[in-house]
């Protein structure tokens, strides 16, 4: 009896947990995105912050002053490019991990047979949100 509640909690967290768990690869590089436009836009605002700035100064120090302005800007921005691009790249890093994974655990099952390896088929399944 107690097989069968479980083999039943199984295949209901299989059927449900795939629509609850999305595509982990498009929420990690949707993250990505919007980290990236949240460091774009307060890289913005610390430039336009600093120019404002500058106006107090004048002549060599003012042209100092917005050209330092600017390459800390140019660098936020550079740098908020790069981590996004790093957490695209592990978030496709992670697929494929995952994919193998759900392979190599999937074959484990395969030494079993009757209810066992459907059972252990439902959990890889469930496990890896197949």
């Amino acid at each position: 009896m107690k097989l069968h509640t479980s083999l039943f909690f199984v295949l209901g967290m299989t059927v449900l947990l795939p629509s609850y768990a999305g595509d982990v690869k498009d929420i990690k590089e949707e993250r990505a995105e919007a980290r990236y436009d949240a460091a774009k836009d307060a890289a913005k605002y610390k430039y336009e912050v600093a120019k404002e700035n500058c106006k107090n100064l004048s002549g060599h120090e003012k042209d100092t002053c917005i050209k330092d302005a600017q390459a800390a800007y140019v660098g936020s921005k550079s740098q908020a490019k790069a981590d996004e691009k790093s957490s695209k790249a592990q978030a496709e890093a992670d697929e494929k991990r995952m994919k193998a994974n759900y392979k190599a655990a999937k074959e484990r099952c395969e030494r079993l047979s009757g209810s066992g390896k459907d059972a252990c088929e439902s959990e890889v399944k469930m496990m890896y949100h197949q």
